[in-house]
């Protein structure tokens, strides 16, 4: 029997940075990845790729549609789609390779096999008939795209994330199952390349865990852009009629139909912990399959620890590798390290972007019962006046009696980036009287936050830029 100090399941982010930490302390470890190639989700048909496409969606849409009058669209750029998904690919294997593969290489005391594993005991591990066993081990096999009980739906190709990075041919329409970040980034994607786009989201709003006005000032904007948006729309069967598909739904009281090329999953995922013997090594998952963990990332086996979009706390590459550490360190030490999720920042890399972090106005009304909120618009940011780019609002919760900043959303250009002065806000406790007395690069849309805090002490509408 092979022994090792630590066995990791899983060889995405919260893999790499289980194995990471456990290379740190010197212990002997055990990855076994399956499914995806190393690096998981993101690198592979997640962040890196679809960030990559988006991108050159949008060189291509805008480049035709100048925001200047000055400005003359004199030469239409042509879209070599083949092309496109090639240059993907190999941005994809690069940075693998640099990102994960020699990583990986580097690390001392850490195996690789390339295998399926699954639990055989309470501590150990079968790969391809052999048992491994370790003291500690690490659950980290994340998560994929949730199928949906939609008569006719078996019967239907549909793609998901994976299989929608991997088309040759640009459809010429596609209905997209799902608002949420992934659905929308998929939809303005293909839009902007040219394909008709249709989005059905059963919620009554699109990004339905964001705040209500940042939700429909994105919206709007992509309606602008000729994406059909269709909320608290039920789908209710699919079928395929001379070689194309059709999409029922019902929005309301209204039954609808829509017919398209292609018809992309982008409403929730499932933990791929199916056939993992769970049940043999007494670890407990809810009724959806993710696996339960306490705070400290360990399961009902004091000995098995899991991390990850397997386990459905967050689900980003950032939050899986701080899981993925924290689980290792927890595993090995006395466990009390966790991670405060109110604290963590979160994007939509549709354009204008959307970012988030700490608490939204209803989440503020449960805690506290009452809520101290300011909304305002890209109007009154004069950054955005000057580059004539005025989509986009900031929203900001404060705590009702001290005035820390609670929370703050954001839709606008670069709010991936803008959202981080909010994150430390949030973090470390700074009251919106911190954020006005911080001096702030003129112009900037970094201005918009120091603004959304100026509009619970005056009318910004009625401000000069240079007021403080």
């Amino acid at each position: 029997m092979n022994k090792y100090d630590i066995i990791i399941i899983g060889g995405g982010a919260a893999a790499f940075a289980a194995a990471t930490k456990a290379a740190d302390l010197s212990k002997t470890t055990l990855m076994v990845n399956s499914g995806l190639p190393l690096g998981g989700t993101c690198v592979n048909v997640g962040c890196m790729p679809s960030k990559n496409l988006l991108t050159v969606g949008d060189e291509f849409f805008y480049s035709q549609r100048p925001r200047f009058k000055a400005l003359r669209n004199s030469v239409k750029p042509i879209l070599d789609f083949q092309a496109a998904i090639k240059e993907k690919d190999r941005m994809v294997t690069k940075a693998r390779r640099g990102n994960y593969i020699n990583i990986l290489r580097s690390l001392k005391n850490v195996t690789l096999l390339e295998d399926k594993a699954k639990l055989a005991g309470p501590s150990q591990v079968e790969v391809t008939g052999k048992i491994y066993e370790a003291s500690k081990i690490i659950i980290a096999v994340g998560a994929s795209t949730r199928p949906l009980p939609i008569p006719g739906l078996d019967a239907v190709r549909w793609l998901n994330n994976v299989t929608a990075l991997q088309l040759q041919k640009l459809p010429a329409s596609m209905v997209i199952i799902g608002g949420g970040p992934q659905g929308l980034e998929f939809a303005q994607m293909f839009a902007h390349f040219g394909s008709k786009v249709t989005v059905l989201e059963a919620m009554p709003q699109i990004l339905p865990r964001q705040e209500p006005e940042i939700a429909a000032e994105l919206q709007q904007c992509l309606k602008e852009e000729g994406i059909s948006i269709h909320t608290a729309a039920r789908v209710e069967r699919m079928a395929e009629q001379n070689g194309q598909k059709v999409v029922a739904f019902r929005e309301g009281a209204s039954a609808q139909e829509v017919e398209c090329d292609e018809v992309l999953l982008a409403a929730g995922i499932r933990p791929n912990t199916a056939g993992l013997g769970l049940d043999k090594a007494g670890v407990k998952t809810d009724k959806n399959g993710f696996i339960q963990v306490n705070q400290y990332y360990q399961t009902d086996n004091p000995d098995i620890f899991a991390a990850g979009d397997c386990i459905g706390k967050m689900p980003l590459e950032t939050v899986a590798a701080k899981e993925g550490a924290l689980a290792t360190e927890n595993a090995f030490t006395a466990p009390v390290r966790t991670i405060n999720y109110d604290h963590v920042p979160s994007a939509v890399f549709t354009n204008p972007q959307v970012a988030s972090v700490g608490l939204t106005e209803e989440e503020e009304m449960r805690r506290f019962n009452t809520c101290l909120c300011r909304t305002i618009y890209m109007d009154v940011v004069p950054k955005a006046l000057a580059v004539n780019e005025t989509r986009g609002a900031f929203k900001m919760v404060i705590h009702p009696r001290n005035y820390k900043v609670l929370g703050v959303h954001i839709v606008a250009p670069f709010a991936a980036d803008l959202i981080h002065e909010a994150t430390i806000a949030v973090k470390h406790g700074l009251t919106i009287h911190d954020i006005i007395d911080t001096v702030h690069v003129f112009p900037t849309f970094s201005e918009g936050i120091k603004r959304v805090a100026q509009a619970f002490t005056r009318n910004v509408s009625k401000m000069s830029c240079c007021v403080e």
